[in-house]
């Protein structure tokens, strides 16, 4: 009995001195590794520089709005339907068309924006652009000293002289200068350089008070009111083809002809001052157009004008 006790503490002891010399499992033995952080979501890449600049203030939606009277022939003028490509009025059932609407169009195809447009009164328009109300007033104004201390322009979108209206049967239809209409009472559209700047050169000239619209300004001639108006070569064209009673009188290949800075005759596009990326946006789209682009497109309004037809 002690023989056979003596053998299994014997083993025993084996068994343990085997347990305690033999080496460990690495799983068991080696510390865990460090776990390694998580992937984070790669942060949103930053716009490149060049990406940020073609953000255009106001036309995040993609929507060029302009502002106009929408009753200067043949620049703008309100119509019933969409007929020969007017737009609509933006809060109402009426259309624009015209030669700024046409110029408008051309802008917003190239750009690939869409086109709203507003209408307003004339000396509605650079106060609204001043205040971000539309992105730019496409409406036959032009360049001004004065006006480009309050706006920034883009264009020249034509090329616009100076020149007077007046009616057939008129003892002034026949003047060759400015001297052959002295004594005349005359007019032309409030807050434009025609009545400021172009009349004042008349001398001897029976000024009246300044209409308030274009279409004001030519009733005023055609009801005999005034003797001539005072106006530029697109709108007394339109004139001309609205009422085949008036005439067009030119003095530019005359001596005693209006005297205007480049300005006053360069029509272009008002902008937000500091805008410049919407300037070079319109800009690169004018710029593909020459001076007989610029005269084919003005016919093109003329002839489609509501009252030419």
């Amino acid at each position: 009995m002690r023989r056979t006790l003596a053998m299994l503490l014997a083993l025993a002891m084996m068994l343990c001195l085997a347990a305690c010399g033999g080496s460990a499992p690495a799983a068991a033995t080696e510390a865990p590794a460090a776990e390694e952080p998580a992937a984070e979501a790669p942060a949103a890449e930053e716009p490149a520089a060049d990406e940020a600049s073609d953000v255009i203030p106001g036309l995040e939606d993609g929507v060029l709005t302009i502002a106009m009277e929408c009753a200067y022939a043949p620049y703008n003028w309100t119509q019933s339907d969409d007929s020969n490509g007017a737009v609509p009025i933006s809060g109402t059932n009426e259309y624009a068309n015209g030669y700024d609407v046409m110029i408008a169009k051309k802008i917003c195809e190239a750009n690939g924006w869409e086109l709203e447009v507003i209408r307003t009164d004339w000396d509605s328009l650079v106060p609204g652009v001043q205040t971000g109300l539309y992105d730019a007033v496409i409406a036959g104004q032009s360049m001004t000293e004065e006006r480009s201390e309050m706006v920034d322009f883009a264009g020249p979108y034509f090329y616009a002289s100076i020149v007077c209206v007046t009616t057939k049967d008129s003892p002034f239809a026949s003047a060759q200068g400015l001297a052959d209409l002295n004594g005349g009472s005359c007019t032309a559209q409030i807050a434009t350089i025609w009545y400021d700047s172009m009349l004042p050169q008349i001398e001897g000239a029976d000024i009246q008070t300044a209409a308030e619209t274009a279409p004001a300004m030519l009733m005023a001639l055609e009801t005999g009111t005034v003797d001539f108006i005072c106006t530029d070569m697109p709108t007394a064209l339109g004139a001309c083809a609205a009422y085949d009673d008036m005439v067009l009188l030119d003095f530019s290949n005359s001596d005693d002809n209006f005297q205007a800075d480049e300005g006053d005759i360069n029509i272009g596009i008002s902008l937000m001052k500091g805008n410049t990326a919407l300037k070079e946006a319109i800009d690169a789209v004018l710029s593909t157009m020459t001076v007989d682009d610029f005269n084919s497109l003005m016919d093109q309004a003329i002839s489609v004008q509501p009252l030419s037809e």
